[in-house]
């Protein structure tokens, strides 16, 4: 099942927009392991200034998070909407805005995270499908950036343009564990916004 802790609709009438989908833990904010509480939730160097740039080039910005501490009963979604209130807080704080949140409570049973088990976990696309029937996006032009190798497949799952894979996650990648040659590894979400505004005729910040 997917949830949506924020919604900013777009109006009906809009052509259908790019997006960034970003994931949450070791992306946008800093790996702490299961994040249960707002006081561990600390943003990761750079994220304001991704986020900031993303918008500025015209993508729409999506957080697409699998929260299985939900499935596991280590926390409610009452206590994640706490947690993602104090997310928003943070990026509003610093003029950053995104479009929803997207998350799937479920929790996995298969160790192997390239193993699609639901549609609506990564690396399942259910999440970014979604957003982009909701948001009216165009999952041809977007992108996904996360840590795992679970978050750049539910990139490629989905349809969009490419993937961008960071190290700054709970196991940093040296290399993508796999042959797909749209998926490139770079340091940080500061890297990957370079990636994602290269690629499409942006000039880099």
């Amino acid at each position: 099942m997917i949830r949506r802790s924020i919604l900013i609709p777009a109006p009906s009438h809009m052509e259908a927009r790019p997006a960034v989908f970003l994931d949450r833990d070791g992306t946008l904010t800093r790996y702490a392991g299961f994040v249960l509480e707002p006081s561990q939730l600390r943003l990761e160097s750079g994220s304001v200034e991704s986020i900031v740039r993303l918008r500025a080039a015209g993508f729409a910005v999506v957080v697409v998070t699998n929260q299985s501490a939900i499935g596991r009963g280590m926390m409610t979604e009452a206590q994640l909407a706490d947690v993602h209130r104090e997310l928003l807080w943070q990026l509003d704080a610093a003029d950053a805005l995104i479009d929803a949140i997207y998350y799937c409570p479920e929790c996995p049973t298969e160790s192997n995270e390239t193993v699609v088990e639901s549609n609506d976990r990564k690396p399942g696309p259910g999440m970014l499908l979604q957003a982009a029937d909701e948001l009216h996006l165009d999952l041809a032009q977007s992108w996904m950036i996360g840590d795992r190798m679970s978050d750049v497949l539910a990139g490629i799952n989905a349809g969009c343009r490419g993937s961008v894979r960071v190290r700054t996650g709970l196991e940093p990648p040296s290399a993508p564990a796999t042959s797909a040659s749209d998926i490139e590894t770079v340091e940080n979400i500061v890297a990957a916004t370079d990636v994602v505004l290269g690629e499409c005729g942006h000039q880099a910040a």
